[in-house]
């Protein structure tokens, strides 16, 4: 089969799968419905790290339109970031007399998407990928359609949201390291410093790691923007936290279930745990990993 046909036909599934999912909840009796509207980030400011995150709180039948709409919600706008992710953080609760329905459904929806992310992964190297996607589905964010839809079926002592700050690891050795400076000479030179003074720098950071034991273990540990997440509460020892991408679904909960709301971000400037850096290289978070 043609691959561009197979991604095509794959993500006209997904979007069937939800538009029959949308229906279906429109069936039930909503009993809760929230939303929580962040603000859009455009092309211009995807580089900026927030210190402020002012958060729009709906409500019942505007939430859960809302709710619905960020579903399908696929596509690159020409003026917003294609690379900072638009999140969706909502609570859809409703009693249902055919609660498997709904379970089955977003089961297919799941699978139809991670389907989709592995014909799309095993279609070649990245210029690849990025030529099919979007000859196949224009403006599609592949991350988007791959978001998962969670729920719950088992009635929680609570639903509420959080900012969760988190990094990415990558682990390398003394030798990468050594590598990645070489490139970052060649390729990362930069208007604001001349090319004598960005080579003094590089020079004195690869003292710092030649400094180092050839099997030192190193690691970049670089921060990623804060974004919402939905945590499940049953009792102390019996919680776990989810993606707040997608609105979290609840299926026939009790109505004791205290539903939390998704508050403004304003970044800590000492949190009391904070773990205090020490960086090889500070402009890459290159550190040591033990």
């Amino acid at each position: 089969m043609n691959i561009k046909f197979e991604i095509r036909s794959q993500f006209d599934n997904i979007e069937n799968l939800i538009d029959q999912l949308i229906i279906e909840l429109k069936q039930q009796e909503l009993i809760y419905c929230s939303y929580y509207q962040l603000p859009e980030v455009s092309t211009d400011t995807e580089s900026q790290f927030n210190e402020e995150i002012s958060v729009t709180a709906l409500n019942s039948d505007q939430a859960f339109k809302k709710c619905c709409d960020s579903f399908k919600d696929f596509y690159k706008r020409t003026e917003l970031s294609g690379r900072v992710l638009k999140r969706h953080p909502g609570i859809i609760a409703i009693k249902s007399e055919e609660p498997d329905l709904i379970i089955q459904r977003i089961k297919q929806i799941n699978e139809a998407k991670h389907k989709l992310k592995n014909i799309i992964i095993d279609s070649g190297n990245n210029d690849a990928r990025f030529e099919l996607v979007h000859s196949a589905v224009p403006n599609l964010i592949t991350l988007c359609a791959y978001r998962n839809i969670h729920y719950e079926t088992q009635s929680p002592y609570s639903i509420r949201f959080t900012w969760m700050n988190k990094h990415s690891i990558k682990l390398l050795s003394k030798s990468e390291a050594l590598t990645l400076l070489d490139n970052s000479e060649i390729f990362g030179s930069t208007n604001k410093i001349s090319s004598q003074s960005w080579h003094d720098i590089i020079q004195k950071e690869k003292l710092n790691v030649l400094s180092l034991k050839d099997d030192e273990k190193l690691r970049i540990r670089r921060p990623t923007r804060v974004s919402p997440q939905v945590n499940i509460r049953y009792d102390a020892n019996n919680r776990y936290h989810v993606s707040a991408a997608l609105p979290f679904i609840i299926i026939n909960p009790d109505s004791e279930v205290k539903f939390g709301v998704l508050k403004d971000y304003i970044k800590k400037d000492n949190h009391p745990r904070k773990k205090q850096n020490h960086y090889l290289i500070e402009r890459l978070y290159l550190e040591k990993s033990s």
